[in-house]
């Protein structure tokens, strides 16, 4: 049986995630997203359930970070699920008595209109995880009067729902991503998601649009753009890139190869099934039958085969 590792403790969307991708794993709850994935790194776990972003907020940056920064790690698989909030009390707590709530913080950017129509003289304080922030409540002694966690949560450590439903949109949706040490990717399916982080090898006009035409170029559709900080110095950034199809796609090998020859430095992330099964669409003239046509005619031309 595998072990993964992930955000904690229990109650959390992660474990949710991670009971969906792999119903039958081992679960190693750990306190923060880097402590899942150093978990795997270390040998104690043999992957990880993390999230990645979230359709409201936007990307989960410590992951995003973790990724580029922390020994390299490959996504295998991913998951969109939906995410519902509660308001979260000790048994008896009135909503008129929280004066002092917790919660993650990327439920309070979720929940913020609820929490200022409702709680507007509340403090918020922020906890590394929505399920940790309804365990600290579980605490008679704890200085906090509510929690913004899963109902689930509630369940779990004895809290009373007082309020369902809290989150200011009701179809938001985070993208959960199972990662595993390096070693043999999932098998092209037509329907796949590529991750990879590039490095500028200097700054200078146009830097970022010749990235992005080495996949216009070859028809490769990109889903998905982050900027992160290098801590280099204000306005020094690398970027997340995620793009629709495999690295055993000619069109997207083609891509990272041209990256790599651009940029001061490209980590691959992995190849894997997308979570809604949506075909990549291949543009005319960028399928592999035609990028090896290609080649053939290269190989022909080179030998003066006219």
């Amino acid at each position: 049986m595998s072990k993964l590792a992930y955000l904690g403790p229990e109650g959390t969307f992660c474990e949710a995630a991670l009971r969906i991708l792999a119903p039958d794993a081992e679960r190693l709850p750990c306190a923060n997203v880097g402590a899942a994935l150093d978990a795997v790194r270390r040998g104690e776990a043999d992957g990880a359930v993390v999230p990645l972003e979230n359709s409201l907020e936007g990307a989960i940056t410590q992951t995003l970070d973790e990724f580029a920064w922390g020994e390299p790690l490959l996504i295998i698989a991913e998951l969109l699920l939906p995410v519902e909030f509660s308001l979260l009390v000790r048994p008896g707590t009135e909503m008129r008595q929280i004066k002092r709530l917790v919660t993650h913080p990327a439920a309070h950017t979720q929940c913020r209109n609820f929490i200022e129509r409702e709680l507007p003289g509340a403090v918020v304080i922020h906890a590394s995880s929505t399920a940790a922030a309804a365990q600290e409540v579980s605490n008679p002694e704890s200085p906090y009067d509510a929690a913004i966690s899963p109902a689930i949560a509630g369940e779990l450590y004895g809290l009373s729902e007082v309020a369902s439903g809290v989150g200011d949109r009701t179809d938001t949706v985070t993208r959960f991503v199972q990662v595993s040490p390096c070693g043999p990717l999932p098998e092209p399916t037509g329907a796949d998601r590529t991750s990879m982080v590039a490095f500028l090898k200097d700054d200078h006009a146009g830097a970022l649009l010749e990235m992005l035409s080495e996949f216009a170029v070859r028809g490769v559709n990109l889903s998905r753009i982050e900027s992160r900080p290098t801590g280099d110095g204000i306005g020094r950034y690398f970027f997340h890139f995620d793009c629709e199809g495999h690295v055993a796609d000619a069109r997207v090998g083609e891509a990272l190869s041209g990256l790599h020859r651009i940029c001061g430095d490209l980590r691959f992330l992995g190849s894997y099934p997308r979570a809604d099964q949506v075909p990549t669409q291949i543009r005319t003239g960028t399928g592999d039958a035609e990028f090896a046509e290609a080649a053939d005619w290269l190989t022909r031309m080179r030998a003066g085969q006219v």
